[in-house]
């Protein structure tokens, strides 16, 4: 005898179903977040290796092929570093040279950016043309070495400055969105009485925050990472920025203990594990940036959620 079997509702199939849904998706889920994490673990670890092998000791790191595992915990680098005038005066030179290139280099893209915004203003296509023909095209190594020489720029951490104040690129990028905002902000503005500049101080800037933070964060790191103008133009030691100085310890630690450049430290640089001595300058060098771009997180999540509520 035959036994019927019952049959499932349209709500059971929906929500068998529906379960059956939701363990693939946990099973995507999961294989993502292992993938996100693997990249994570990826980027993460030279960064990682450096911080430990700047604390590591010779013998310890000796003991391990790859050292991943942390056995030991020396300040003698970071001693070594800060017990000499040269790291810190670097430091400062590269401080200087950061604020005031990155304020110097907002300065005039915000302005330029603003002008050339402007499809009305005279001149405007050539003077755009002008200055994307220099990402492309520029005189060459040897006039442009004669140019910073006439203008007094050689020995002056101004070389740093002045010659990069604007970048073509970040400033296109600043146009672009300026040309995004509404004519009816200016317009109405005009209609109160307000000139071009305080339209550009008081309106425009406000409400353009998130693009001047990413733009000001990646001046900053140009003018921070900033090193080769140095090189071309300053031969004063005591002129030299950070990175300069840390690209001489990375080239040839020893070349610059017998130059002199570390010779207020000699006497402490014996027993010292080279490989030590360059990590824990990278990492004095890359301290101050990671401090930094927190306290911009806020605009640039800012700028996602703007861009998405407008399309």
């Amino acid at each position: 005898m035959e036994t019927d079997q019952p049959e499932l509702s349209n709500g059971a199939i929906e929500h068998r179903t529906r379960i059956a849904g939701k363990g693939k998706n946990r099973l995507v889920e999961l294989i993502i977040t292992a993938f996100l994490g693997l990249l994570a673990c990826i980027s993460i670890f030279p960064f990682y290796n450096v911080l430990i092998t700047s604390f590591g000791e010779a013998s310890a790191m000796a003991k391990q092929s790859v050292y991943l595992i942390p056995t030991s915990f020396n300040l003698t680098a970071y001693e070594y570093i800060f017990s000499g005038d040269k790291i810190l005066k670097s430091f400062l030179i590269s401080f200087v040279v950061t604020v005031g290139g990155t304020f110097t280099n907002l300065l005039l893209s915000l302005c330029g950016a603003y002008a050339l915004s402007k499809r009305t203003m005279p001149g405007r296509n050539i003077m755009l043309y002008m200055i994307l023909f220099t990402m492309f095209f520029s005189g060459g190594l040897i006039p442009y070495y004669l140019t910073v020489k006439d203008i007094g720029l050689v020995n002056n951490i101004l070389v740093m400055i002045v010659p990069l104040a604007v970048n073509t690129f970040y400033l296109i990028i600043v146009m672009s969105y300026f040309r995004t905002l509404p004519p009816a902000l200016e317009e109405s503005a005009k209609i109160d009485g307000a000139n071009d500049i305080q339209i550009l101080a008081k309106i425009i800037i406000p409400i353009s925050m998130p693009t001047i933070a990413a733009v000001g964060l990646f001046y900053a790191v140009d003018r921070w990472n900033e090193w080769w103008h140095a090189m071309l133009f300053i031969s004063d030691i005591n002129k030299y920025p950070l990175q300069l100085l840390l690209r001489q310890v990375l080239v040839n630690f020893n070349e610059i203990l017998q130059n002199g450049i570390a010779s207020s430290m000699a006497q402490k640089a014996a027993g010292i594990y080279p490989d030590t001595i360059k990590m824990a300058v990278v990492v004095v060098a890359s301290i101050p940036i990671l401090l930094v771009y927190p306290f911009l997180q806020k605009y640039f999540t800012k700028g996602m959620m703007l861009g998405s509520i407008k399309g």
